[in-house]
């Protein structure tokens, strides 16, 4: 039976630099995927875009494609990465800039993918009925439109698929599904149909397993994170695929962590909701179906699965702005620590009251002591030696945040006593970015796929 081996190198943007190299130059593998996006990113990079157009895409992979891209074209590895973000050509672009200047580019194919930007077309939607409710309160999207920062369509595997068709052997996307990056390789290699939802949903999952890198190999287990051998070295995880839909999720011999079915487990519950159906643009897969056995050392078999027929709609994710606010930090050492902090919060909080302000929120949480896992159920250990107040507020006057950010510094002085913490001086008045999750028809809107 044939078979693919795909490493995930990334599992959010900021992961570990380190993955990507050791992935492709550690054993063999077929491609690398790499996930940067969430949905936070999506509007910092809109913003990063609107300042700048030739930005607005993660700037890292640029990195890391200098540091791999050699050694992937000479084993033949192709890399799949969402590092679009907002801007997928100007990151194709940045990447062919790297290609030629180490002499590779007539060996660099760089596919594109894009069209998941759906911004410029709000108004056209918005005037023809499609009003791209709230899918948790069901209201319509003009509520928010003129505060609308990013929208953008979660596009699935298939659009990749054609790019490995044309021939690219590195493809940039912006917004796809996360699971999409590795289930495309394996539709690509093993000429998988729209309609086998068994299989695609074998895919789904084996990506949706590896989609937050070491989270699967160890890294961030809460069953046994005192056992897992040499984080500071862990290997990132690799699909091992057969064409039956079967697979194996495993790791480079001889790299840190382990991967055996508590931490793969782990990682399957990870954003799940109803288990019986995880949607995807590509198929609706059903995790009861999972049928999990430990192969051999540090390697997890997955078989069994089944899937049922995809939806007619895509996700959208929209972020926009929902006011502003800021948050600031002081702490409070021994004796009294705790004492002290909540004195501090009880003076600021008269303060403000006496100035006036208005605060959708304002928030306080005592590091050491109820931050974590909420109100006390007791009286606290008095020789707690240090503890750190947090205190944050929000409001759709930006005035007034500032005029909190400059009331907490003063306490230094004017408040309890054994401060510190405060070397970064004012909390920073920030813009708040909300999230408003929609449904569109598939109808409505087309990936593009090029060729750079």
């Amino acid at each position: 039976m044939k078979t693919i081996r795909i490493g995930c190198g990334q599992g959010f943007w900021g992961d570990w630099p380190e993955a990507p190299r050791r992935l492709v130059e550690d054993g063999p593998l077929d491609y690398l995927v790499m996930d940067y996006l969430a949905e936070i990113t999506m509007s910092i990079l809109q913003k990063q875009k609107a300042r700048d157009p030739k930005l607005g895409y993660a700037k890292d992979f640029v990195v890391v494609a200098e540091q791999i891209l050699r050694t992937c074209i000479e084993k033949g590895i192709r890399i799949i990465a969402n590092a679009g973000g907002v801007n997928p050509r100007a990151c194709a672009e940045a990447v062919r800039a790297v290609a030629e200047k180490m002499a590779l580019g007539p060996q660099t194919r760089i596919g594109i993918v894009s069209g998941d930007d759906i911004v410029p077309r709000l108004e056209e939607f918005l005037g023809r009925g499609i009003e791209l409710p709230n899918m948790e309160t069901r209201e319509s999207m003009r509520s928010i439109r003129s505060r609308v920062q990013s929208a953008n369509v979660y596009f699935g595997a298939w659009p990749i698929v054609e790019a490995l068709r044309q021939g690219a052997n590195i493809i940039i996307t912006g917004r796809c599904t996360d699971t999409g990056l590795s289930l495309a390789p394996m539709i690509h290699e093993f000429g998988w149909h729209e309609e086998d939802w068994n299989l695609l949903a074998a895919g789904t999952i084996a990506g949706h397993t590896v989609e937050c890198g070491a989270q699967c190999t160890g890294g961030n287990s809460l069953s046994q994170w005192e056992r897992v051998p040499n984080l500071a070295e862990v290997g990132y995880p690799i699909i091992e695929a057969g064409e039956d839909g079967s697979f194996v999720i495993t790791k480079h011999k001889g790299s840190g962590g382990r991967v055996d079915v508590p931490t793969v487990k782990e990682q399957l519950v990870y954003e799940m909701g109803d288990p019986r159906e995880y949607i995807t643009p590509d198929v609706v897969a059903d995790f009861t179906t999972i049928y999990l056995e430990q192969e051999g050392r540090d390697r997890v078999r997955f078989s069994g699965i089944q899937g049922r027929p995809a939806t007619a709609f895509y996700k959208v994710s929209v972020s926009y702005t929902a006011g502003w606010k800021a948050v600031g930090t002081l702490v409070y050492a021994w004796p009294q620590a705790f004492e002290k902090a909540r004195a501090a919060d009880r003076i600021l909080r008269t303060r403000l009251k006496n100035l006036g302000l208005n605060f959708e929120e304002a928030l306080t949480e005592f590091l050491g002591v109820d931050a974590c896992h909420g109100p006390l159920s007791g009286t606290p250990d008095p020789q707690i030696p240090e503890v750190q107040w947090r205190f944050g507020v929000r409001s759709q006057i930006r005035d007034d945040v500032e005029r909190f950010s400059r009331e907490l510094v003063p306490l230094v002085l004017n408040g309890p006593p054994t401060v510190t913490g405060f070397a970064g001086g004012r909390p920073k008045v920030e813009e708040v970015i909300a999230y408003w999750p929609a449904l569109i028809p598939k109808s409505e809107v087309q990936p593009v796929v090029e060729l750079l």
